[in-house]
């Protein structure tokens, strides 16, 4: 069975069609997204959609969008698209003729690597996207959690702890979100750079430190201060296994480097969760959406 997901973000809108359970991408189409108003958005959208359903009358499609969606009003709130107060999921099914589910993009990853992705042996499952922020979503027992508020699990703009921030001498950064400190200020891979410039007095991006003759000094202060974010989720979550994706994870012996930090913070003698690389990479946040959308049509069809 065919199924498909969007991936809207704030330089594309990512459309792939799915074949079976969302294993195997059979095609992909891209197009930048309009940024000018909410109406251009949503036909940009809208044109993905279109596109996916001339493959099959009836496609089951799902989305995926950064930001806040409200599970009461589903109105949207977010930084990098032209969404906030505005919903667009009901903006879709009123212009598609039919229901089509919205889900944070994060939420999305999370779901994909739940299910049949590097997290498919565990019960509780964290995603944690290191990409130019930091997001983060959660399943439970295979469902997607529920949010009372709409939230994701925003660990990128959880503060980051006092202590590791002494332990290397660092400042407080600002954050665009308006608060100070926030976790993706500096393990985002926004934050390595910024790491790299307070330690190395060079501006580098992150892609360009794995070079660089001191870039373990970097890569040591940054998979320390990432393993308090995995610390906290832990205290916060204790989930079975943390799925790492977005651009940073891709860094040669992450997952290596982020399991030693991660031990030497542990509390007590508790178990840690496994850590793992998405299996889904890139194209994990549409596969979860094209997966939320085929349960979506399964249980219909089923009920």
């Amino acid at each position: 069975m065919l199924c498909g997901g969007i991936d809207l973000g704030g330089t594309k809108i990512e459309a792939r069609l799915f074949e079976g359970d969302a294993v195997l991408t059979v095609e992909t189409r891209r197009i930048p997204t309009p940024k000018n108003s909410f109406a251009d958005m949503m036909a940009g959208l809208e044109e993905q959609v279109r596109w996916l359903e001339g493959h099959a009358p009836g496609l089951p499609v799902g989305v995926a969008i950064p930001g806040i969606i409200d599970p009461v009003t589903q109105e949207n709130f977010a930084s990098n698209i032209p969404a906030t107060g505005h919903s667009v999921g009901v903006t879709l099914a009123q212009d598609m003729g039919r229901a089509i589910p919205v889900v944070n993009d994060c939420m999305a990853f999370a779901f994909s690597e739940a299910h049949g992705g590097a997290g498919a042996e565990f019960h509780s499952v964290m995603g944690l996207v290191l990409g130019t922020g930091v997001g983060g979503g959660f399943c439970l027992g295979s469902r997607l959690a529920y949010r009372h508020a709409g939230l994701a699990v925003e660990v990128g703009h959880v503060g980051i702890s006092a202590r590791a921030l002494a332990r290397h001498g660092l400042p407080l950064w600002n954050c665009g979100c308006g608060r100070v400190a926030c976790m993706e200020n500096y393990i985002s891979g926004t934050g390595l750079a910024r790491l790299a410039e307070w330690k190395l007095g060079e501006k580098l991006a992150a892609r360009d430190l794995e070079t660089h003759p001191r870039a373990q000094e970097v890569l040591a202060i940054w998979a320390d201060l990432t393993a308090d974010c995995l610390d906290t989720i832990q205290l916060l979550l204790d989930p079975d296994c943390i799925v790492l994706g977005g651009g940073v994870s891709n860094m040669p012996g992450a997952v290596e480097r982020l399991q030693a930090a991660f031990g030497g913070l542990r509390l007590g003698s508790v178990r840690l969760p496994a850590l793992r690389t998405a299996l889904h990479g890139d194209s994990s946040g549409a596969r979860g959406a094209a997966l939320v959308a085929k349960m979506k049509t399964d249980s219909a069809k089923g009920a």
